[in-house]
C-alpha cells in the first residue's frame, strides 16, 4: 500500500510502522520545528519596545512579511519529511527583479499574509508543542530506562515501575510522534497551499500584460501605416503636385485646359495637406524622432487656442508612455478647441517619484462629462492599458483639468 503522509502511515500494521522510516522522519520534522521556533521566539520577543534594545523589536516587526515568506519556504522543504506530495509555491512570478518590486508584489498577495499567520502560529504555539512532545517522548523514556541502572531506588518509586513507565513511553513514542507530525504537516499544508483566489491575481496580471501587448502591436501597426503613407502615397502626391505645377506654368492662361488644370492642382495640394494631417494623427514622426517634448510643442503650435507648454522632462520616456501621453494631449487640446470655449490652455508634465504626471488645463466653461462622448472614456481605457490613471476635474464655470499619471520605473527613462 502506497503511503503518502505520516497520517497514512498510522494505518499500517504497528510492527510495520515501528520498523519503517516514518517515525524517524516524523521525529526529525518535529525536532527541526522546535529548533527553529526557539531562537526566533527569543529574537522577536526577547527584545521588546521597553527592553534594552527596542530597535531589534522594531526591525523584527518591520521584517514580518519577509520573515513569513522565508518560514513558509523552509516549511515547504520540511514538509517533505511527513508528506511526499510537493506543496506548490502560491506566489506570483515577478516581472522584474529588485527588493522594492518584490515587496510591492508580495505585500499585495493573500498568500503572504497566510504565511505570516503560519509563521506566528509556528513560533508562538506549534514550535513549543513540538519541543514539549519531543522532550516527553524521547528524553523522559531515556531517563526512566537509564536511571534504574544507575541507581536502584529513586525515592519511594520501585525500579520496576520506573522501567515499565520508560518502556511504555518508548513503545508509544513512534505512534504519538507520527500522529502529531502528520497532523502538524496537514495543518501547514492547509494554511500554505495555493488558493484559487491566489491565481486570480496572476490571471489579472496576464490579462493586463495581454492588453499591453495588444496596445504595443497596435502601435507597431500604426507606425507601419504611417511609414507606408509617408514613403508611398505622400511622395506620389508631392510628385503629382510638382508635375501639375509645371504643367500650369507651360499652359497658356487663355487655354481651355488652364482652368481644369488649376482646379486639379488645388485639389492635389488639398489632398496632400489632408494626408499629412492624417499621417500626423496616425503617428507623428516628430514623436519618434525627437520625443514627447518636441511633439507636444508641435501640437500646441497648431492649436487654435493659445497653449502654454511646460514639460520638465530631461530625457526620452518609454515608447508606450510617450505615445499614450502624446495622444492624451492631442485629445485634450481637441476637446478644448471644440467644446470648452476657452481663451487659453496649458500643458505641464514632470516625473515625480518614478511617475510621469501630465496635466492639461483650460480656462473654459467646464462641465466636461466623459459620458457625453467627449473622448475621455476612450482616453481612460488607453491610459489604463499602459498602467496609468486619469483624473478629471471640470466644475461648471471651469476650469477643466485632465491629469494623467503613468507608473514608470526610473531605469525605463532612456
Amino acid at each position: 500500500m502506497a503511503v503518502r503522509t505520516a497520517l497514512d502511515a498510522l494505518t499500517l500494521r504497528p510492527t510495520r510502522l515501528v520498523r519503517g522510516w516514518w517515525p524517524w522522519r516524523s521525529l526529525l520534522y518535529l525536532v527541526t520545528g522546535a529548533l527553529f521556533a526557539g531562537p526566533v521566539m527569543l529574537l522577536l520577543f526577547g527584545y521588546t519596545f521597553d527592553g534594552p534594545l527596542p530597535a531589534v523589536g522594531m526591525v523584527a516587526l518591520a521584517a514580518t512579511p519577509v520573515f513569513g515568506v522565508l518560514v513558509a519556504k523552509v516549511e515547504r522543504w520540511r514538509l517533505r519529511l511527513v508528506d511526499n506530495a510537493p506543496l506548490p509555491d502560491p506566489h506570483l512570478a515577478l516581472d522584474r527583479p529588485g527588493l522594492r518590486r518584490w515587496l510591492r508584489v508580495r505585500l499585495r498577495e493573500q498568500a503572504t499574509w497566510r504565511e505570516v499567520g503560519h509563521a506566528a502560529l509556528t513560533v508562538v504555539v506549534l514550535g513549543w508543542l513540538d519541543f514539549i512532545l519531543v522532550l516527553c517522548l524521547v528524553f523522559f523514556p531515556v531517563v526512566f530506562l537509564w536511571t534504574p541502572m544507575a541507581e536502584p531506588w529513586q525515592g519511594d518509586v520501585p525500579t520496576a515501575t520506573t522501567m515499565l513507565l520508560g518502556i511504555a513511553l518508548a513503545v508509544a513514542a513512534p505512534f504519538v510522534v507520527t500522529a502529531w507530525a502528520g497532523a502538524r504537516g496537514a495543518m501547514a499544508r492547509a494554511i500554505l497551499a495555493p488558493r484559487e483566489s491566489d491565481r486570480l491575481g496572476e490571471r489579472l496580471i496576464e490579462v493586463t500584460r495581454s492588453r499591453a501587448r495588444l496596445v504595443d502591436a497596435f502601435e507597431v501597426e500604426r507606425r507601419r501605416i504611417e511609414r507606408d503613407l509617408h514613403d508611398g502615397a505622400q511622395q506620389r502626391l508631392v510628385a503629382l503636385n510638382v508635375h501639375l505645377g509645371l504643367a500650369r506654368l507651360e499652359t497658356p492662361l487663355d487655354s481651355a485646359a488652364a482652368e481644369p488644370l488649376a482646379r486639379a492642382h488645388d485639389l492635389a495640394k488639398q489632398a496632400l495637406t489632408e494626408l499629412r494631417e492624417l499621417i500626423r494623427g496616425v503617428h507623428p514622426k516628430v514623436l519618434t524622432d525627437r520625443g514627447l517634448v518636441a511633439a507636444v510643442h508641435d501640437v500646441a503650435g497648431r492649436s487654435p487656442v493659445p497653449v502654454d507648454v511646460s514639460l520638465a522632462l530631461s530625457g526620452r520616456l518609454p515608447s508606450a508612455v510617450e505615445v499614450t501621453a502624446y495622444f492624451v494631449v492631442v485629445e485634450a487640446l481637441t476637446n478644448v478647441a471644440r467644446h470648452a470655449g476657452a481663451s487659453r490652455a496649458s500643458v505641464t508634465a514632470s516625473v515625480v517619484d518614478g511617475r510621469l504626471v501630465l496635466r492639461v488645463r483650460d480656462d473654459g466653461a467646464g462641465g466636461a462629462d466623459p459620458a457625453r462622448g467627449s473622448g475621455l472614456a476612450g482616453l481612460a481605457d488607453r491610459v489604463a492599458a499602459v498602467g496609468g490613471t486619469v483624473a478629471l476635474s471640470s466644475p461648471p464655470g471651469g476650469p477643466t483639468v485632465v491629469q494623467v499619471s503613468f507608473e514608470m520605473a526610473p531605469d525605463l527613462v532612456r
